[in-house]
This record gives C-alpha cells, sequence and structure tokens, in this order.
C-alpha cells in the first residue's frame, strides 16, 4: 500500500508558494507564517518524501529538479482539490448533488416530474432518483435512509412532533365522483355524495384508498357497497366507464375516458392531503431542501386551478 499520509497538502503548498514568491521571507509573508515555521515545514517535506527539495543559491534557496517533479504531480491534485471545493460549496447551497425521493404513484406525474423539469432548467446540479412507493412505504424508507424526501398523504406521514423529520403540507387534492355517461345524476345541477348512498361502489379491499372512500361516505352519512374491488386508476376507469360502478377519484389521478363524467362534489367536499417529508435540517440549503421548494411551486401551480374544475391537472 502506497504512504499516501507523506503527501502533506499543507507542506506542498508551502513549496508551491515557494516556487511563486522566490524567497523563504516572502513566502512566510504569503501564507502568514513566520521563516523558520516555512524552513522547518519544508525541511519535514523533504524528509517524509525522502528526496532533498531545496539547495542553497547565494542567500536565497533554488528548488531541486525533484521539488518541481513533486509539484507538478501536486497540480494535478490542488486541481482536483478546486473541483471538490467548488462542488462541495454548491451542495450546501443546494446546487448540486442527488435527491432520492419516494413517492405514491399518482404524485410522480402530477407533481415530482414537473418539480424536476424546473431544476433542470434552473438546478441543473441537482440529480433526481425517482422510487414510486406506497404511501405509507413513503416514510418507512425516509426513516431507513434509503430516501431523501417522502411525497405521501397526509394520514401516513409523520406526526408534526416528530424530531426525526420536517414536515411540509403541499397539496390539498379534491376528490371528484367519477359516473359513467347516463347514470341519472352524471349532469345534474350539484352532486352530493350522500345521493349516491344506493350506488354500487369501486375501490380497493384495504389500504389507503379503501380507508379514504369509506371515510368520505361515512362522512356523507352512508357505508358505500362494494360491488368491486381495483387498485389502480386504470381500472377503477374502466369498470366506471361500462357502467359497473361508481367511484371517488383524486383530481391528480383523473385520466380522460369518453364514458365517464368526471363531477366536483359540492360541501362538505372531501379531499385528500398531501405532504413531503425531510429529514430535520435538510429543508436547509440542501439539495433536498432545492427540490422541496420546487415541489412547492409546482403545488401551488395545481392550487392556481379551479377547485370545482374536475379535469385532469396538467403534468
Amino acid at each position: 500500500m502506497a504512504e499516501y499520509d507523506k503527501w502533506d497538502i499543507r507542506k506542498l503548498e508551502i513549496l508551491r508558494t515557494l516556487r511563486e514568491r522566490g524567497t523563504v521571507t516572502a513566502t512566510a509573508q504569503a501564507l502568514r507564517m513566520t521563516p523558520s515555521a516555512v524552513s522547518q515545514q519544508l525541511t519535514n517535506l523533504a524528509r517524509q518524501l525522502g528526496v532533498t527539495l531545496l539547495e542553497a543559491s547565494g542567500r536565497r534557496v533554488r528548488l531541486t529538479d525533484a521539488a518541481h517533479l513533486v509539484l507538478r504531480h501536486a497540480e494535478t491534485v490542488f486541481e482536483q482539490l478546486e473541483r471538490a471545493d467548488a462542488e462541495l460549496a454548491a451542495y450546501t447551497h443546494g446546487e448540486a448533488g442527488t435527491v432520492r425521493v419516494g413517492a405514491f404513484s399518482t404524485a410522480v406525474p402530477a407533481l415530482v416530474v414537473p418539480a424536476v423539469r424546473l431544476l433542470r432548467e434552473r438546478r441543473p446540479g441537482v440529480t433526481v432518483q425517482v422510487r414510486e412507493a406506497e404511501a405509507a412505504q413513503a416514510y418507512e424508507l425516509l426513516g431507513a435512509g434509503e430516501v431523501d424526501l417522502a411525497l405521501s398523504l397526509a394520514a401516513h406521514a409523520p406526526t408534526a412532533t416528530d424530531p426525526r423529520f420536517t414536515r411540509v403540507p403541499l397539496l390539498a387534492d379534491p376528490l371528484d365522483l367519477a359516473l359513467p355517461h347516463g347514470h341519472p345524476l352524471a349532469e345534474a345541477p350539484v352532486v352530493r355524495l350522500a345521493d349516491f348512498a344506493r350506488d354500487p361502489w369501486i375501490f380497493g379491499g384495504s389500504g389507503p384508498w379503501s380507508d379514504i372512500t369509506r371515510a368520505a361516505c361515512e362522512t356523507a352519512g352512508f357505508s358505500p357497497h362494494q360491488a368491486h374491488s381495483a387498485a389502480g386508476w386504470t381500472a377503477i376507469l374502466a369498470m366506471v366507464e361500462a357502467g359497473m360502478g361508481i367511484a371517488l377519484i383524486p383530481r391528480l389521478a383523473a385520466i380522460p375516458r369518453t364514458g365517464v363524467t368526471m363531477r366536483p362534489l359540492t360541501d362538505p367536499r372531501p379531499h385528500r392531503h398531501v405532504i413531503a417529508a425531510v429529514r430535520r435540517g435538510a429543508e436547509h440549503r440542501t439539495p433536498s431542501g432545492t427540490l422541496l421548494t420546487a415541489l412547492r411551486e409546482t403545488s401551488g401551480a395545481l392550487r392556481e386551478l379551479s377547485p370545482d374544475d374536475p379535469r385532469p391537472r396538467p403534468t
């Protein structure tokens, strides 16, 4: 194994300054050292490297060929250190680095992808790695250190008192009602969830979306009759289009289908709340904080759309 510890960066810097300044006295002044300290450091460097670095030349000293060889290689090291310093400065200002994101499926096209596009324009040094995860799993990944930023639903977010994380509310995503064309209430002036207590419903057999659908219906005063079970929005909307039932669809997840009418609901209008979280302290001057800022902007653009407009959000 090479003895890398003998290549002392500070002492190499002194040797380089001596080459530039020409005398020990001038070198000491430039580095705010005493001449004796400069001489001692260079003597120690020569001993560590096992070569002669300086030769007397009258009242002055000159660098030997060995010293010039050492500096030729040292310049490469100094160049790499300058690059490392610049990259580190960019990282600490949130302008460079990699952010690993764990996000639930509909958040990826609606929030994460637009945020990545913003970063490509404004912070091209920041790289985003996306990992799709179930809503509850996203924060497990964050807590385990497998992602740097988690996007999930409020029901699965860490509590506000959890000292490990900083939570940032991003969006209240309205839940719209998906009805088949021809449904008696598809064109009703006002659509209330309570009016659909007798309809067959389509939602997942378990998991967050089952909980959200049941909770919304119970708030409206009834327990929904689950006619079909499906977890994917494409499958759910296909069954709605076929007249097999109705479903609550998050506005972020709405996919246009010719046989489906999407209707916003009147008060109480159900929502699901999208929350971002990072490890505490990472919200400032880091790549994670930079992405968090972009996600806030992306969410703000979505909020500016009319809350009564059930059309799919632009991605």
